[in-house]
């Protein structure tokens, strides 16, 4: 048995020694791509690698490519450029490079190695080369000529001799009328813009199976034709001109400009855009622009031309206008020359007057005459204005117009009127007036031109002449004073002014006059009567020549003072109400007034007693606000706000009728009028009560757009409020219209989807709590159960916790009373021991 079974391990051990001697790999190379036989195209590079297949790679040496005469093939050395090379990879692995391959490269070539330095291993590979399809005259892009016969270029090369054939738009050309076959390309008989397009030449070798199209672009080149090029331009002198010369072809044209045998292109103030044709000079200049011009359009189909005529407008230009002055009622002529191209047109027109002057007699005066001459030679033209019998009216400025197509010149000019003095000026002044020997200044002045010399007399006597210190003459320019001091009655007086010039003699009376103290006021009436305040309506002395009333002066006092001693006064300028403030309720006041001049205060009069009402609530507030319109009786004013939102209301402090104004009440409502009867919508009303006193003004907040308001204002004392004043606000337009207030009212109230969402998750959360606490009572279960059971325990804990200490608190007592009894009966058992 022991020797069966010997016998059985050693057949086991021979058999798996076996299967390992088979399964050990046998050493051997390989070349990549794996193809025993590399079929190319010649001038195509090629790259062979060459690799061991082992399982020991590291025992690999002497890797190397030969040639089939059995020549290594060497690496490249540097700064060389061989055809064929190798080049290693890494340790394993040798490239062989044909950079481009020939016929004569054609053949076997080996890789070998040695293994372990004991077994050569090597590996063949064979290189066949072939002529590959080659398109040697075969443009991408060719182009014709209308109306010719044309050969779309392809001849193609090939070793196998390839065949060739045509293609458009992926079908087969067969000759035919139009096109025709032929060993160097395709002829197009007779070509016409329909045969632009793309054409493919294929060629193809049978016994390769190598099949390569190239596609060829004919492009059918038509020649340029100019289109649009007016036969006359016109510019403004100055100004920038621009033309187009449009042209058409194919290829597009490009277009060039040509006068006096120049490219405009390269000249200054000149530029010219080819692709478009236009033409522009930044500024035109008359002498050197005006002529022919030449449009020049060229593609490679030939070339198209066309003259046109640049003529230059020049503005007109005023060179000569000059001033004149005249004696009135003599003739006149105003003269202005102007040039240009056309000759412009000249006419006038008087300064700040819209209207110009025609040629001949003016319709609303025949006195003024329109002439014009014209000089073709020189370019010019001459206006002249002939005004015959000048009066005043004509003095001033003129405007010499002169236009063209070209725009218009003006120039002023200016006609000077001379006549003789006068005093029109005077006539309406009031006498002048002193008083107590006040200096007075008679101040005279004449029209005149040229101005005119003064000179005064008194009682006909030349006061120059006279040596009267109390009068005195003092001139600036045209305008003379006369300087007198009134020390006697006898200045009160008249004085003469007289004015000379070249025209002509002018005189004028001037009266100085005594002033005195004005005269009793006719009437005061009071008109408005308040506990506190009193207005008046005061009717000033009798009319008379003299100082004119520059205030009036009011004194009153209590009617059981007696006395005007102690009165209260109160002054008033003519233009203002004549008010008095400040009065005490339910009292009698005794009122005198009197008129004051620049002299002074005139004699009191027009006495008046007037009684106070008693104190009572307000009186009521006035709007201050700009109102928009007018009303009618019975309706409220409207006031327009300029903001959507919100609004400031204006209004005046109102007497306080004895008791202080302490606050002011504002409500202002939402709402319509309808056949002139307010709606307003009460619950959207607001109020504002406890306006401070010392307030005159409030905003409105929170207004709605595009809304009617209905505003009542009232001020408030101890005893009440005032009566309401009113007025009808309208707010703006705003960014979000509400439309009619019905829809106000409604969106006022409507809930938001946010709120409902809100309010719903409130609704579930309470639902749930109930819930909870039932289950909490009934069955001690849920969230409220476990937050009492938890505060349960913890009390019970800390109920536990302060008996323990309680516990030991006694404990610790008692202990210390039995050592203080052990103490004292220590203490006994001494003294009796004692």
């Amino acid at each position: 048995m022991k020797k069966f079974a010997l016998l059985i391990i050693l057949y086991l051990f021979n058999l798996f020694y076996d299967c390992q001697s088979q399964n050990i790999k046998q050493p051997r190379l390989e070349i990549l791509p794996n193809q025993p036989v590399q079929r190319r195209a010649i001038n195509r590079p090629l790259v062979l690698t060459c690799s061991p297949n082992v399982e020991q790679k590291d025992l690999i040496t002497d890797l190397k490519w030969k040639d089939s005469s059995n020549q290594t093939i060497n690496p490249k050395q540097y700064g060389s450029q061989p055809i064929i090379y190798t080049e290693t990879l890494n340790i394993n692995q040798l490239m062989l490079v044909i950079t481009s391959l020939t016929e004569a490269l054609a053949g076997y070539y080996y890789c070998s190695a040695s293994y372990a330095n004991s077994e050569y291993i090597e590996e063949k590979v064979k290189i066949e080369t072939y002529v590959a399809i080659t398109y040697k005259d075969a443009n991408i892009y060719q182009t014709t000529n209308l109306n010719t016969d044309y050969v779309i270029r392809c001849i193609v090369t090939a070793n196998p001799p390839p065949s060739v054939d045509w293609l458009r738009n992926g079908d087969q050309i067969k000759s035919s009328e139009k096109f025709i076959i032929k060993h160097d390309g395709l002829l197009v008989k007779n070509v016409q813009e329909s045969d632009d397009g793309i054409y493919t030449c294929r060629a193809a070798v049978i016994q390769t199976g190598e099949l390569m199209e190239r596609n060829i672009r004919l492009e059918v080149q038509i020649q340029p034709t100019i289109e649009i090029l007016n036969d006359v331009y016109e510019a403004i002198e100055g100004e920038e001109f621009s033309a187009k010369c449009v042209a058409s072809g194919k290829p597009p044209p490009l277009v060039q400009w040509i006068k006096d045998q120049r490219d405009m292109s390269l000249a200054d103030r000149f530029s010219v855009v080819p692709h478009n044709g236009q033409l522009s000079i930044t500024r035109v200049e008359a002498e050197h622009d005006r002529g022919i011009y030449k449009c020049l359009a060229k593609n490679p189909a030939g070339i198209a031309e066309k003259e046109t005529r640049l003529n230059v407008v020049m503005k007109p230009k005023i060179f000569e206008l000059k001033n004149i002055t005249v004696p009135i009622n003599n003739e006149t002529m105003l003269i202005c020359k102007s040039k240009g191209w056309p000759i412009p047109f000249v006419t006038f027109r008087k300064w700040g007057s819209k209207e110009e002057l025609r040629l001949g007699h003016q319709e609303n005066d025949d006195r003024i005459i329109l002439e014009q001459t014209v000089d073709n030679e020189m370019g010019e033209s001459t206006g002249i204005l002939v005004i015959s019998s000048v009066i005043r009216a004509d003095d001033g400025l003129y405007q010499c117009v002169a236009r063209n197509k070209g725009g218009t010149a003006f120039e002023v000019g200016h006609i000077t009127v001379e006549y003789p003095p006068n005093f029109d000026h005077m006539k309406d002044l009031p006498p002048v007036f002193s008083w107590e020997e006040r200096v007075a200044n008679l101040s005279c002045m004449a029209m005149a031109l040229p101005n005119a010399t003064i000179e005064w007399r008194w009682n006909e006597r030349l006061i120059r002449e006279m040596q009267d210190k109390f009068l005195q003459i003092v001139e600036d320019g045209p305008r003379s004073d006369l300087i007198v001091r009134p020390v006697e009655r006898r200045y009160y007086s008249a004085y003469k002014c007289i004015a000379v010039n070249k025209i002509g003699r002018a005189e004028h009376i001037m009266e100085l006059r005594e002033a005195h103290l004005p005269s009793a006021v006719a009437q005061a009436k009071p008109i408005e009567v308040t506990a506190t305040t009193i207005t008046f309506d005061i009717i000033g002395p009798p009319f008379e020549i003299g100082m004119p009333i520059k205030a009036y002066t009011a004194q009153y006092k209590e009617e059981r003072n007696p006395d005007w001693l102690y009165a209260f006064n109160r002054t008033w300028s003519t233009d203002t109400p004549y008010v008095i403030e400040g009065l005490r309720p339910q009292t009698m006041y005794t009122f005198r007034f009197a008129a004051r001049n620049d002299v002074g205060l005139g004699q009191w009069s027009a006495i008046k007693v007037q009684a106070t009402p008693s104190r009572s609530t307000p009186e009521t507030p006035k709007i201050l606000n700009q109102f928009a319109q007018e009303v009618e009786d019975g309706e409220l004013p409207i006031i327009t706000s300029l903001f959507a939102d919100r609004f400031e209301l204006i209004w005046n402090r109102p007497p306080d009728n004895g008791e202080p104004i302490d606050f002011y009440a504002i409500k202002y409502c939402p709402g319509n009028k309808i056949n002139n009867n307010w709606n307003e919508i009460g619950r959207l009303c607001n109020e504002q009560s406890y306006i401070a006193y010392t307030f005159s003004n409030f905003v409105l907040k929170r207004l709605m757009p595009d809304t009617y308001y209905k505003i009542e204002l009232r001020a408030h004392n101890a005893i009440g409020f005032s009566s309401p004043a009113y007025a009808y606000l309208k707010t703006a337009r705003g960014a979000e219209l509400k439309g009619d207030i019905e829809r106000i009212e409604e969106e006022h109230f409507h809930l938001s989807s946010i709120s409902i969402v809100l309010i719903a998750i409130l609704a579930i959360i309470l639902i749930l709590l109930l819930i909870d606490l039932t289950f909490c009572i009934t069955k001690d279960l849920g969230i409220f159960a476990l937050i009492f059971s938890r505060k349960s325990h913890t009390t019970n804990q800390r109920r536990f916790e302060r008996q323990n200490e309680k516990r030991e608190l006694i404990t610790v007592f008692g202990q210390q009373r039995q050592r203080q009894q052990q103490h004292s009966n220590d203490a006994i058992g001494k003294n009796s021991s004692v």
